[in-house]
Parts: C-alpha cells; structure tokens; sequence
C-alpha cells in the first residue's frame, strides 16, 4: 500500500499582496468578511483537506527603510487578525477539518498560551494544531518592547522551555480526573490535579492548568525550524514540520538532518512528518496553469518585494549596495540576529556563498520569493500530481504539502486543488477516501 500525502491550505497572508487582483478572486468579500473564511472552511473540508493554517507575524513590516509606508500601500503582510475567534467560527460549519494556530514562544506565556489553546481544542471538538515559532521579525519585537532581536539560540532554548511547560500543563489534569458525582456533589478527585512547580530559565509556572483535558489533549505540535538549531527544537518539540519547498536535493538533506535530530532525541523518525509549504496552480492545460502562475509576479513594485524581503530577514534590503556577495549579505542577516535561513540562504546554496550578485538580480529574486512564485506548481492535474509524488518519495514519505492560498482566493486556484488535484491524488492511492479520526492528530497519523 503506498503512503499518503497530507495536504492543508496555508492561509497565512499572502506575502506581497497579488491573489486579489487576479481572475475569480473574491473581491467583494475580503477582509474582515467572516462568511469568506467560512466559506473556505467548507471548501478545505470538501476536499478532505487536513487543515487550514494560519501562520502569522503581529507587527506591519518597518525594516524596509525604517517606515511601515509601503507595507501599508501594498499589503505586505497585513493586515492581520488574532485568528483564535475566526477558527472558532470556522469550526462551526466544519465537522472533521483542523485549524492551526500561530503564536511565538518569544512573546507568550506557556500558561496563558496552554489554557487558550485548551480551550480551542474543545470547541473544535479535537481539531487544533499549535504553530510554535521564535519570529525573527524587527516589528513584532517592537510590540513586545524589544530594542534589539533576542539572540538566535536563546530564542529556541526559549521555545524548548515554553512547550515543555504548556506539555507539563496539558498532563496536570488527568482525563479521568472529572466525577461529576450528583449524590455527593465531587466534581474531580483531587489526587489526579497535580502542580508543575516548574522552575526554569525562562519559566516559573506553579501549575495545574485549571481546565477539563481537550480531546487531544496536547494540541498537534507544528514548528518549523530549518537552521540546525531549528532543526534542534523542532525535533524537541514538535509532532509535525513546516518546511519551506526547495530543491529537492535541499529537501531531502532537510529531512535528513531531521531525522538524525529526531533519533538523538529518542524519537521515531517514522512519526513525524514535514509538510512542505508549496502552492499549486492546476490548470486544463499546462498553458493555462502557467500563465495564471506568471499572473502572481505581474506589476508588483519593487517597494513591495523590499518590505517583504526586509520584514521576513531582519535586514534592511534598501541599505543594498549596487553588487554584493551573497555571503555578505548573510553575515550581515546573522549578525542582527535574524534567522540565518530562509530566502537569502537557499539563494547563496543555489548560486554558491560567494557569487556576487547586482541589485537589480536580488530583487528579481526577491519578487519571485515574496509572491510564493518559486515554490509555485502549475500544471494539470496529472502533472502536478507526478511532481508531489516525486517530491514526497524523495523525502521519506512522511508528511505531505501546505498549499498556500489567499484568503481572497481564486477560485481557479482553491477550487481546482479540490476539484481536480485532490481525485487525481485519490485515483493514484495518494490520498485517503475519507476522513478516518475523528480528531486532527489521528487524521494526522492515518
């Protein structure tokens, strides 16, 4: 029996501003209308998807020549919303599909972060996912009352702590703990509430959590660290990886090194995918898929591509010289203590640390990144499914795809995934008949 993919739809944003505007989206309902997120909801559910997920960043994009003026013009990451109440409502046309949720480590509260999520989890009747990240974004640190990005490593010994007390939380209050005894009035058996008492670097939490246990329990773990002490803590902490999609060379050394992290932790390999964050464009014809494709990176200004750019690597891309070498660039990116991944690093794999590079070619990159055009499948159906299955095999069949689509999305994009990839993927064994758990962690598993 072949293995399946997972598939969910990555709602985040859609990074410099393009789904919009283009044939189909659906431009009379964009933000805050609550009935288009509902709407996707049934859709992603239709389809058997996973889940949809939220990725998120709390402050407007400011790196780019120290003004949140051409994010604002551009829709660069923003606007956003504290999803928690959206999912809430999306649940409620929903019986099996999941939600994940994004919050950083680096600003929250391990108790105050384990009880929400608790509390979604009931709601959702066991259909939460928590996407723990660090950020490495100059303008959430600005909200939270940072000068100065917190050193790299620091950040993810933080998360390690910070999801090893929201665990610790999650377990204080056993599932069977509830008596709810009419005649004697017991409500829970005090001997099954236990504090944590924790005491660590970052943390000083008493414990318990003071809640009933979520159908889960612990909500599915997602983190999606790339850099090797990334790779660290999402071996730690997480049920599930979000990967950028790369070259798959790229790919499979990610995995592997995964996989070598997730053994000195004790870890079975087998158990924890990556769900690789990708966009697919389906199309009757390959001609069709393509030109929509080309569609995202029409007319895109190059303030855009700078903020974008800017915000998602600590660093100030309008301060660019006329030429450069990529290797400077990323001493620059990790001496401000952003993250040392992401786009910057994969250019200077694919075109060597050391090759210089103009200006004017950087940008031509960048607007490629910052519209999701390079990690963007177009093709028939039958096409794009050959290149999962090639991309899945080449990384460890475990896992599968976060396709990205805006919250405005066309429907030649979301619908046609569900429409057209997602039978094909079916038709090839790919892809399961129906939904087999009743919660998004054996979905997740199946």
């Amino acid at each position: 029996m072949k293995k399946r993919i997972q598939l969910a739809f990555d709602m985040s944003w859609t990074t410099v501003e393009t789904q919009w505007r283009l044939p189909g989206s659906w431009v009379d309902q964009h933000h805050p209308n609550i009935g288009l997120f509902e709407e996707a909801a049934r859709q992603a559910e239709r389809g058997g998807l996973d889940m949809i997920f939220f990725g998120d960043s709390t402050g407007i994009p400011s790196t780019w020549k120290d003004s949140i003026e051409d994010a604002v013009s551009y829709g660069v990451a923003w606007p956003r919303f504290e999803m928690s109440p959206w999912i809430t409502a999306m649940s409620r046309v929903t019986s099996h599909l999941g939600f994940g949720l994004t919050y950083a480590s680096t600003f929250m509260h391990p108790f105050y972060t384990a009880r929400l999520l608790n509390s979604l989890d009931h709601i959702t009747n066991g259909r939460i996912a928590f996407n723990v990240i660090t950020s490495q974004r100059r303008a959430d640190f600005a909200n939270y009352g940072y000068d100065e990005l917190v050193d790299h490593n620091e950040r993810y010994e933080r998360l390690e702590e910070f999801i090893d007390v929201c665990r610790r939380l999650w377990d204080s209050v056993a599932p069977d703990a509830f008596i709810w005894d009419r005649k004697t009035g017991m409500v829970a058996d005090p001997t099954k509430v236990k504090a944590i008492n924790h005491v660590g670097k970052f943390f000083k939490v008493a414990g318990p959590l003071s809640v009933i246990p979520s159908p889960q329990v612990h909500p599915v773990i997602l983190q999606a660290g790339g850099s090797p002490r990334g790779t660290r803590a999402a071996a730690h902490v997480a049920d599930h990886v979000f990967g950028l999609t790369k070259t798959v060379p790229l790919m499979a050394q990610q995995r592997s090194d995964l996989d070598k992290a997730l053994v000195a932790e004790g870890r079975d390999p087998e158990k924890v995918g990556i769900l690789w964050s990708s966009r697919a464009v389906v199309g009757e014809t390959k001609a069709e898929a393509d030109a929509l494709r080309e569609s995202m990176i029409a007319d895109v200004p190059v303030e855009a591509v700078g903020a974008w750019l800017s915000h998602n690597t600590g660093y100030d891309m309008s301060l660019l010289p006329p030429k450069f070498s990529l290797r400077e660039l990323q001493e620059r990116i990790v001496a401000a203590n952003a993250s040392p991944v992401g786009f910057v690093s994969l250019l200077a794999k694919q075109h060597g640390e050391t090759a210089e590079i103009t200006r004017e070619e950087f940008f031509r990159h960048g607007l490629s990144a910052a519209t999701g055009h390079n990690i963007t499948f177009a093709g028939t159906a039958t096409q794009l499914a050959d290149q999962m299955e090639e991309m899945f095999e080449a990384t460890g069949s475990r896992g599968g795809f976060m396709l990205s689509v805006s919250q405005s999305a066309p429907r030649a994009i979301m619908l046609n995934i569900i429409d057209q990839l997602v039978p094909e993927l079916k038709r090839r064994g790919r892809y399961r008949k129906s939904y087999e758990g009743k919660t998004l962690r054996e979905n997740l598993s199946a």
